[in-house]
């Protein structure tokens, strides 16, 4: 919508530049007028404010004039107009787009909201995006806001902390939030709001300060995340450990490649409940490397043997490429005849 706006305006800027020159070069020449008496002529002319001539016209100027009244007026009417409408098209436009807004979030259910579109939650709704996931992007910021929107995200341009923006952010159906506001106060301010609409959600933030992390544990937040922390320790890391980082890296962000890691929920209807991985037909042959498991109670078995047995609210996580991924996932839903017999 801006360029095309700003398209218009650069059409109507030139038509009227070339309306003014072309006039004011006419009566120069036709009439010998200076040229400011020229262009004095051309604008009153043009604007039809009704001015008498500034000298006498001839035959031949009042021909010309003639035809720069049929074309200056023709020209100010048109730029008038599109004015009008362009005007009209952005009103409705943002009135349109805000009920669209509303309808594609009142169809979410289980989605994430990450308040702030700055580095750290641009680079939230990025991930986000590659999966696939539903969310949701609040800022204050006109311009960050119309960035989210320009890269095919659902965003909201106002203040987070209250709790009507939220609520309008479908809150209560959400299962995820991110509070990537700029300083640790409003995040703390956030958070509380979040956790009291909705008790269930799962809220992630980071901490600018040490000393605000535990405020923000206080506050509702379920996983904290210190950057300075996480920087200085990845720093020592790669001196130490430079190819675990690497591989930790291509884990992460899989190097440009299709590989990632997925955690997989075990439903207590699921087919695989009660069966070892080693049941799991041809996991290697799929292509998807079983890393751990973490079961109900929230203990971590790392490399699992292949006599782990699956149990109802475990977690698989595996490594592999998307599509493999996709067919390790039916496996665990009894998809496919993927089961041994």
């Amino acid at each position: 919508m801006e360029r095309r706006l700003l398209r218009r305006v650069m059409l109507l800027a030139g038509l009227l530049l070339f309306t003014l020159c072309a006039g004011t070069a006419g009566f120069r020449v036709i009439e010998g007028y200076s040229v400011f008496d020229a262009f004095y002529m051309t604008l009153i002319t043009v604007t039809t404010v009704g001015y008498q001539e500034v000298h006498p016209l001839s035959p031949a100027g009042r021909v010309f004039n003639s035809a720069l009244i049929l074309f200056g007026v023709s020209v100010v009417f048109f730029a008038v107009g599109t004015m009008t409408q362009t005007i009209i098209e952005m009103e409705l436009h943002d009135r349109f787009g805000k009920r669209r807004k509303r309808k594609a979030i009142g169809k979410m259910h289980d989605h994430f909201i990450i308040c702030g579109y700055g580095r750290v939650g641009r680079n939230a709704a990025a991930e986000l995006q590659k999966t696939g996931a539903q969310f949701v992007v609040i800022d204050r910021n006109e311009q960050r806001v119309a960035r989210a929107s320009e890269g095919g995200m659902t965003a909201l341009m106002a203040d987070a902390t209250r709790d009507e923006t939220l609520r309008e952010a479908g809150i209560e159906r959400a299962r995820g939030f991110v509070a990537a506001l700029a300083t640790d106060a409003d995040n703390v301010f956030v958070i509380l709001s979040a956790r009291n609409l909705n008790l269930a959600l799962t809220i992630v933030t980071r901490a600018s300060e040490e000393e605000a992390e535990a405020k923000l544990r206080r506050a509702g937040a379920d996983i904290v995340f210190s950057p300075y922390s996480m920087a200085g320790q990845k720093l020592a890391q790669s001196l130490v450990r430079p190819h675990v980082v690497q591989f930790l890296d291509f884990a992460a962000e899989s190097m440009g490649l299709d590989v990632m890691i997925e955690q997989f929920p075990v439903d207590e209807k699921a087919g695989v409940v009660g069966r070892t991985l080693g049941e799991l037909k041809t996991i290697g042959e799929a292509g998807v490397m079983v890393l751990a498991v973490r079961r109900r109670d929230g203990r971590m078995v790392f490399n699992p043997p292949a006599d782990t047995r699956i149990a109802a609210g475990d977690f698989l996580i595996a490594m592999g490429e998307q599509a493999h991924l996709r067919a390790f996932d039916g496996v665990l839903a009894g998809r496919g005849g993927a089961m041994r017999g």
